[in-house]
Order: C-alpha cells, then structure tokens, then sequence
C-alpha cells in the first residue's frame, strides 16, 4: 500500500512540475507577445534548464536579441535547435544574425534549414534572395523572390527586388510589371 501511495506522489509531483513548465512557457510567451521582455525573461528562467522547450529558448534567444546581446541570442538559438530540430524559427534568426554581419554563407545555410521546415514563408525565401542578389546569382534571386511573392504577394518589397532582377536580366517588360505591382501597393499603404 506505501509503494502505491508513494507512486501516485511521484506521478502527481510530476505531473505538476510539467503543467507549471508548461503553464510558465505559455505565460512567458503571452508576455512577450506584449513586449514585457523582463518579464517574459524572468517566467522563462523558472524552468529548470532541462525541461526548457525549443520555443523556450527562442523566447530567451528573442529578448537577447531585443537587448542588442547578440552573443547571447545566438546561443540561445542553438540551444532551441538542440532541443527542437524543427525550430525553423531558430535557424531564420540566426540567418538573419549572419546576414546582418555579411556571413551570406552561414546565413544561407540557416535559410535553407528554415525552409525546409517551414517550406511557405515568403520571408526565409526574400532574404535568400537578397543573398543571391549580393552574391550576383540572379537567377537564384529571381526564382526566391518569385517564392516569395507565390506565398505573399502583397509585400511591396518583394516586387520591387523582383523588378530590380528582372532590369539586371535585361528583361524590361517583366521588370515594369513587377515595378508597376510596386507602386500599387505602396499607393495602397
């Protein structure tokens, strides 16, 4: 009878570490979600390391980045990818942690990682293409903006870019379409 008893503890003892884990990694993210970074920092770091989550560590990663603690951003982006491969969202901010520094490489090698998780956002797909321009791959370029653009094709930017590698390729006339797509969202705005 004691080996029942102190079984239906241990469960229930576990059973509410993990619902106070998950019931702080739900907080910490409504509060990110309204910029209370501190907050959102301090509901985190109650969960013990090892029952942290991949989001959980994006979250962490995502205020480092806020702060300027770039250093710390990245390893806590690591951190969400070791405990979640699929945190696509870790890769896409670490290729934009890359990108911003002109390590197109590494930068891209996260893109491509993101993409394969997250196969339909248009954004993973225009900063690859914005790589591939710096690069001077404009095919590349041209099939990632038009990715882009297939995903969301009311982001004026993408338009613009495109009309830009289009007039590169000397293809005029598809170059003002996409100019003339351009203009009509920035006059939307």
């Amino acid at each position: 009878m004691k080996k029942a008893i102190l079984l239906l503890v241990l469960i229930f003892s576990y059973t509410v570490c993990f619902a106070d884990s998950s019931e702080l990694s739900k907080q910490a993210t409504a509060f990110y979600s309204d910029n209370n970074q501190v907050r959102t920092m301090d509901l985190i770091l109650q969960i013990n390391e090892k029952d942290r989550t991949g989001q959980d560590w994006l979250l962490l990663g995502n205020v480092m980045a806020d702060s300027l603690r770039m250093e710390d951003a990245v390893y806590m982006y690591q951190k969400a990818i070791e405990k979640d491969k699929k945190c696509y969202r870790a890769y896409y901010n670490l290729g934009n942690y890359y990108y911003e520094r002109g390590k197109y490489e590494e930068a891209m090698n996260n893109y491509v990682k993101a993409s394969k998780i997250q196969n339909e956002n248009p954004y993973i797909y225009y900063n690859m293409g914005c790589i591939n321009l710096k690069q001077g791959d404009l095919n590349k370029a041209k099939t990632n903006f038009n990715k882009a653009i297939m995903f969301n094709s009311k982001v004026p930017e993408f338009h613009y870019n495109l009309a830009y590698v289009y007039k590169q390729l000397k293809k005029d006339k598809m170059a003002q379409t996409y100019l003339d797509n351009y203009n009509k969202l920035t006059e939307n705005q």
